[in-house]
């Protein structure tokens, strides 16, 4: 069982814009986060990301805070891009089960006209909330 760990939880009220860092919040099963604009009754209720993959961008000299792609959860000590569909992660006292790897998108979004690109489409993970809870920094992160 590989584990990791919570390194931000960030929301936003608009589709295609930066997420801002919050202290924690709740997911709600078979709709995501509580308050957030991809909450919903679909396969990408939450999305997540590795902080080493922003670490990396941010080491090309662009300053990005937490929730610049569109995330919804940084982890570190695990890459979900490496994970498969159908993978079960428990975050805090949450059930995810990742539904898509990566995503296509058909026209620059705000983030990549902000920030020069957008690390989503390679490096982001989806996932839908088999069982709610709450999500803080910090929390285990648990891959069977």
């Amino acid at each position: 069982m590989l584990q990791g760990k919570v390194y931000a939880v960030c929301i936003s009220e608009a589709k295609g814009t930066p997420k801002k860092e919050v202290p924690e919040a709740l997911l709600v099963a078979g709709h995501g986060i509580q308050g957030d604009a991809h909450a919903g009754d679909w396969h990408r209720q939450v999305s997540l990301l590795s902080e080493d993959k922003v670490e990396r961008f941010r080491k090309t000299g662009i300053d990005v805070d937490n929730g610049a792609f569109g995330e919804n959860i940084l982890v570190t000590g695990i890459d979900p891009v490496s994970l498969v569909v159908g993978t079960k992660v428990r975050i805090g006292e949450s059930l995810l089960e990742i539904t898509q790897i990566g995503k296509e998108c058909h026209t620059r979004c705000r983030i990549y006209n902000t920030v020069g690109d957008c690390i989503m489409p390679r490096e982001g993970v989806f996932a839908k909330v088999l069982e709610g809870g709450s999500v803080k920094r910090g929390d285990a992160v648990y891959v069977d």
